[in-house]
């Protein structure tokens, strides 16, 4: 549920981050990290035993902890699906486009490509632009269990204020550091007795000659998973749980088979430790064959048939309900291609699209800011609403069908859209350039050539005749 405006009171700002910060439970993000690092539910599994009706933990029971890295796998499947080739910015402005590039450094794909990891174990993650204390244009990203925002209203997602809280060392001890953003600066609370805040400084969200200054607008850009902000792992977490316990499980038995039961039979020995004792340091014991005595031992098998079989279904479910593609499928033959291709990879590429819409209206937000710095830099009044935002999806094809496609696209959509779509260009922009400055390169080395061949006839001379 939003947080909104209207149930913010600003009068008593002190007690309302109080109570923001009380109820705020980011616990649900933070297991979708968990198990992105491979710290699965099975790792705290215990196993129990009854005694005298009282339920107690086994400390010497087999207990295998084998968990499953599966959500990392979907992650990192879909981050570089869709951003392992950066995506190219551009825009109608070409000088903005220009601009633009400029500002987002060699850094910008990688925060990206974090933004979409953090988002896809969160649900959400934040991106702060700033401006340093040199007078550049810098990004941070924040991370979403910090963030409490507050929006305008339940339908239009204008964010009005943000709570960033976090733990801060001050005189020595652990406190709660609480800072409220605004759209003209931002105000820094500190922990203070009885779970109060009170008010630590007071500025702007940035320098400029020396002079505080606010974007006029909440300086945070949120780049959500979907629209409902739900984290990948809420669609398959009980699948991979499942089947870490089969598994560990499975350990557990093949672990305990090699421990055989013993079934003796008349055993003329004065106990069953005594017994043990001459196998452990004898590997014989004694028996009395005419009193009928003997030693058999028992075992089992596990149900491994069962097992692989619920361990495919698993397996396959997690896939499906993850949206991924699984690389060991046989359906498509050793080298899928074409048609089948893409079908392999349909939901994977649902999914991306899901992920990509957010972003790109996340990536449109941020260039605001980015415009705005140009603005105040005196480098011109930019319109962020022409940004385009292209993904080159890592899709495994042909490119000599995709640059058949982009050639046989020539005259029917514009060159700027098939350069942007061809499997070898990084930067639409700087391609366009080099294409423009090419064609007058061409251009004059045909007038040379021209030249070249007026001249050569002007000197030829007719033979003198006899």
């Amino acid at each position: 549920m939003k947080l909104l405006a209207e149930n913010i009171d600003e009068t008593n700002i002190n007690q309302t981050i109080a109570d923001l910060i009380a109820k705020h439970d980011p616990s649900l993000m933070l297991v979708g990290v968990d198990y992105y690092n491979n710290d699965t539910h099975i790792k705290d599994r215990q196993i129990w035993y009854y005694e005298d009706g009282q339920k107690k933990i086994d400390t010497e029971a087999t207990n295998h902890r084998v968990s499953h890295n599966w959500h990392k796998l979907l992650v990192d499947q879909k981050v570089a699906y869709l951003l392992g080739r950066p995506p190219v910015i551009s825009a109608e402005d070409e000088q903005f486009a220009e601009q633009l590039n400029a500002l987002l450094d060699e850094t910008w794909d990688d925060r990206l490509q974090e933004l979409a990891k953090n988002a896809s174990n969160k649900g959400t993650e934040w991106l702060m632009p700033y401006i340093d204390a040199g007078g550049n244009f810098r990004y941070i990203i924040i991370p979403a269990e910090q963030c409490i925002p507050v929006y305008e209203t339940d339908y239009e997602e204008e964010l009005v204020a943000m709570l960033r809280y976090y733990p801060a060392v001050v005189g020595g001890k652990t406190k709660t550091r609480a800072e409220w953003w605004t759209a003209e600066g931002v105000s820094t609370y500190i922990e203070a007795e009885g779970g109060t805040y009170k008010l630590e400084s007071e500025d702007g969200h940035f320098l400029m000659n020396g002079v505080p200054m606010g974007w006029g607008q909440v300086p945070f850009v949120e780049f959500a998973n979907n629209v409902d902000r739900f984290a990948d792992l809420k669609y398959y977490k009980e699948q991979i749980d499942v089947y870490d316990i089969i598994v560990s499980d499975l350990a557990n038995d093949l672990t305990d088979v090699q421990k055989l039961l013993f079934v003796l039979k008349g055993y003329g020995g004065q106990s069953l430790a005594e017994f043990l004792q001459n196998l452990r340091y004898y590997r014989a014991i004694q028996v009395d064959p005419e009193a009928g005595a003997g030693v058999e031992t028992l075992s089992a098998d596990p149900p491994i048939t069962a097992i692989d079989s619920a361990l495919d279904r698993l397996e396959e479910n997690i896939f499906l309900f993850g949206q991924g593609v699984n690389v060991k499928t046989d359906k498509f033959g050793a080298a899928p291609s074409g048609i089948a291709l893409k079908f392999l990879y349909s939901l994977l590429d649902l999914k991306s699209d899901i992920m990509a819409r957010r972003f790109s209206v996340a990536i449109k937000k941020f260039c605001w800011f980015a415009a705005k710095y140009l603005e105040i830099k005196g480098a011109g009044t930019f319109d962020p609403h022409g940004v385009k935002i292209t993904y080159n999806k890592s899709l495994l094809i042909n490119d000599l069908e995709l640059s058949q496609i982009a050639a046989s696209s020539m005259g029917i959509i514009s060159q700027e859209t098939i350069v942007a779509h061809h499997p070898w260009v990084d930067d639409a922009q700087a391609e366009m350039t080099r294409l423009q400055a090419e064609q007058e390169s061409k251009i004059d080395l045909s007038r040379y050539l021209q030249e070249g061949d007026e001249q050569e006839s002007e000197g030829e001379q007719p033979e003198a005749g006899v």
